[in-house]
């Protein structure tokens, strides 16, 4: 683990991978201190945001010492359920990568619950992993220019929902009415880092 000033109020603390980063991640939400103002999670990082430049030293000895506990099968959070209609423009090629019937692509989507790893590149999108090892599948080679919004895809060992039109190179298997992100909701993003999503398929 490294840990890195990260401007005047932050710490970047750098681990080895994701496994690393959700164990961190848990550890520091279930003994968060007052003086953490926020927690960013990523691939292979978190951010620690405290509330004032005096904080970082003390906030410094408090992360060295969560970094023996181990939080590998904490689940925190409640878990959402998302309906989706699974008929994406990709569930074929899915079905022709992974060996698997559309079917059973659909199956293993629903059959496992996802969890929350962090958030990404769009107001709302959240990293899901964890889910079935036979739905991970490489990225499009040639990315679309706008994926509708609600579009749900599976790209390396992710799952994810897009939040709103934008481009994208994921493969889309479905789509949901979810409400991804919604300003005027508290939190406003439905996908908050540490839960767990259910996909529940739907005419």
């Amino acid at each position: 683990m490294k840990v890195m000033p990260f401007g005047d109020t932050a710490l970047l603390v750098e681990v080895e991978g994701l496994p690393e980063v959700l164990s961190l991640a848990a550890a520091m939400r279930a003994e968060r201190p007052t003086e953490v103002l926020d927690l960013v999670p990523a691939a292979r990082t978190v951010l620690v945001v405290a509330d004032a430049p005096t904080s970082v030293g003390g906030l410094v000895k408090w992360v060295t010492t969560l970094s023996s506990i181990e939080f590998d099968n904490v689940v925190e959070g409640a878990e959402v359920e998302i309906s989706v209609i699974y008929a994406g423009p990709d569930l074929a090629e899915v079905s022709r990568l992974t060996g698997l019937s559309e079917d059973d692509v659909v199956a293993a989507h629903t059959g496992t619950p996802w969890r929350i790893a962090f958030g990404g590149f769009a107001p709302g999108f959240a990293y899901l992993t964890g889910g079935d090892p036979r739905l991970t599948v490489p990225r499009r080679d040639e990315p679309r220019t706008s994926v509708p919004a609600g579009s749900v895809g599976l790209a390396g060992e992710y799952s994810g929902v897009y939040p709103r039109a934008s481009p994208g190179g994921w493969q889309l298997i479905g789509r949901t009415d979810a409400s991804l992100w919604d300003a005027e909701r508290d939190p406003p993003a439905l996908l908050v880092p540490g839960g767990t999503v259910r996909f529940r398929a739907v005419s």
